[in-house]
């Protein structure tokens, strides 16, 4: 099964496509997809539709898996990631995949054991689950944070159900 995982921002939305076989998992490929700061909202919404929509054209995923957004300090920056969120889940939508969820500090959690992790322990951790991935930029390892996270719990899920 080939899983995406997003990492929504409006500067930058990390993407990684990760292939789960049982518990085995493999690096597909990874990126940022940038927005140009000087261009309006919406254009800058349009560059990360277009750009997400081609990783899922040329990788094809089965699934894929988002970030919740934080709410942070700045009420701007949390409305402004909140539609660059809508354009990723958007984006998935369309494409006819089935989108989880996951909150950051459950994915933290998870990969690393604390949900108080920094970025640096993410990177190093995913590095670690998937050797050969390359130096990450942050938003890419998050977003293989989440595509390594919805594939175990994918997987938990089916043990689940044939134990029913």
């Amino acid at each position: 099964m080939i899983l995406l995982g997003l990492d929504p921002g409006l500067q930058a939305t990390g993407w990684g496509i990760v292939a789960a076989d049982g518990n085995r998992l493999r690096h597909i490929a990874n990126g940022t997809v940038r927005s140009r700061a000087g261009d309006p909202l919406a254009v800058r919404l349009c560059q990360l539709h277009d750009a997400l929509a081609d990783v899922l054209a040329r990788h094809e995923p089965d699934s894929a898996a988002v970030e919740e957004t934080f709410v942070n300090s700045n009420p701007q920056s949390t409305l402004k990631l909140g539609q660059a969120r809508g354009v990723v889940l958007l984006v998935a939508a369309r494409a006819g995949l089935p989108v989880a969820e996951y909150a950051p500090r459950l994915v933290k959690k998870a990969l690393v054991g604390t949900g108080a992790a920094d970025k640096a322990q993410v990177a190093a951790m995913v590095a670690r689950l998937l050797p050969g991935c390359g130096p990450l930029a942050p938003d890419a390892a998050d977003a293989l944070a989440v595509a390594i996270i919805h594939a175990h719990m994918g997987a938990t899920a089916r043990t689940l159900a044939a134990a029913r």
